[in-house]
């Protein structure tokens, strides 16, 4: 246990992810939330003068270590035989049959039409997910949903970082059964914190995670706004996917007028370059430790598909008796898959897990703390991963100074534009 320590020494050596599951278990409301714009990320703050260092804050903090072995065995029972894949039953590709919920998503809709299955079947009283801030139209706001309504007006895909889990204080403040969505960061904090509160623990009825690359801090958003020659203040409302698949950018501005820019060309040049310097070191890519995970099918049968469709991974008996029970009842479509089909939907981005242990490295020697892993989920990587996980770094430096972002655009110009995307940019 953490006790003495606090979640100040995870924030000191940059390894919080910003979910925000210390914020909730603190049993003194001692941490708050704040948005260090220098760096683009969200960050707990502790109020030291409220604090007696109980260490639950460090206990249920996945940025300085998650221990696989023993959460698969709490959760699954054993260890995963696929060390990319995680612990599953069946993969599938799918989608939801409902139209306007299908075309409206990210890639399929499955997470939504999950959520309002589980809630008109009475297996949940709400779900925590993310939407969009009104009021601040370019932050995300977590909440526990509680109609298909608002269920709905979360969909789509946050390239921002979202501290999801200052939503579980809700949680375990008022009784029911809930559902949680999240990246993998979001459900890692969440299962320890499941270890640490039996509460939290018996009222989460389902764990739905979303597929991750990386997570973009606010900087990215902020220098495509600049390259179109928009101001923040102008955006009235921003929706990052939507619109089929693999869908559009919507930029309402206040003005009344609309930008739409296809995905994922809005992010040509610089994506993967805007963020914390955590996420470089995430072991976790398709979710593994949830209940079911899905992400977009990047896979050449479904090409053609203008609508969208999910690679779902169903992990234990509960997630794979939801979506047969969604599959009876005509809520979705599925069709079974091997998993090596999965590996596949995103093996243009694997490098990030298979090449893990020559970032760690690299991370050392610029003397940077790691967060502790189990060693046998690390893979030893090629000499070439160690070259690019160096550019990688440095690539980022460039990209946290607002100074020396003239070079990203050098860099950016060189790269094919094409279409609606080329016209638009500054370059």
């Amino acid at each position: 246990m953490g006790k003495g320590k606090t979640i100040e020494e995870v924030v000191k050596n940059n390894l919080c992810t910003g979910c925000a599951t210390c914020i909730s278990l603190c049993p003194l409301s001692a941490i708050g939330l704040i948005k260090d714009d220098s760096k683009g990320i969200y960050l707990p703050r502790l109020d030291t003068e409220e604090c007696n260092q109980c260490g639950i804050c460090f206990d249920v903090c996945p940025g300085h270590s998650v221990d696989f072995k023993g959460l698969n065995i709490a959760i699954f029972g054993q260890e995963p035989e696929d060390v990319l894949l995680g612990n599953y039953l069946n993969c599938y590709i799918g989608h939801a049959t409902d139209y306007d919920i299908r075309y409206n998503s990210a890639s399929g809709g499955l997470v939504t039409a999950i959520l309002i299955f589980a809630l008109e079947e009475g297996m949940i009283d709400g779900a925590l997910v993310t939407t969009m801030n009104k009021e601040k139209p370019l932050e995300p706001q977590p909440f526990i949903a509680r109609t298909r309504e608002e269920i709905i007006c979360a969909a789509k895909s946050k390239y921002c970082p979202v501290p999801a889990n200052i939503a579980l204080r809700e949680i375990l403040e008022e009784e029911g059964r809930y559902a949680v969505v999240g990246l993998p960061c979001h459900l890692h904090g969440i299962r320890k914190a499941e270890m640490v509160s039996k509460k939290l623990k018996d009222r989460i009825a389902l764990h739905l995670g979303i597929f991750c690359s990386n997570m973009p801090n606010f900087k990215q958003t902020e220098i495509l706004l600049r390259r179109l020659k928009l101001r923040t203040t102008e955006v009235k409302a921003l929706n990052y996917r939507g619109e089929g698949w693999p869908g559009k950018l919507s930029i309402e501005l206040k003005s009344g007028k609309t930008e739409l820019i296809p995905y994922p060309a809005y992010w040509s040049g610089f994506d993967g370059l805007f963020f914390p310097f955590r996420c470089t070191m995430c072991v976790d890519w398709f979710s593994g430790l949830s209940d079911i995970s899905c992400g977009d099918a990047w896979l050449p049968e479904v090409a053609d598909d203008k609508v969208g469709k999910s690679v779902i991974v169903s992990r234990n008996r509960q997630g794979e008796d939801i979506l047969q029970q969604m599959l009876q009842k005509g809520k979705v479509e599925l069709i079974a898959i091997g998993s090596d089909k999965v590996i596949e939907s995103q093996g243009g981005f694997l490098w990030k897990k298979r090449n893990l242990r020559a970032r760690l490295t690299i991370s050392k020697l610029l003397g940077k703390r790691v967060p502790i892993y189990d060693n046998d989920l690390l893979r030893q990587s090629p000499f070439g991963a160690y070259l690019n996980s160096g550019l990688l770094y440095l690539e980022s430096f460039l990209a946290s100074k607002r100074s020396l972002w003239w070079l990203l655009d050098i860099w950016c110009s060189v790269l094919a534009y094409g279409g609606h995307i080329k016209s638009r940019l500054r370059l």
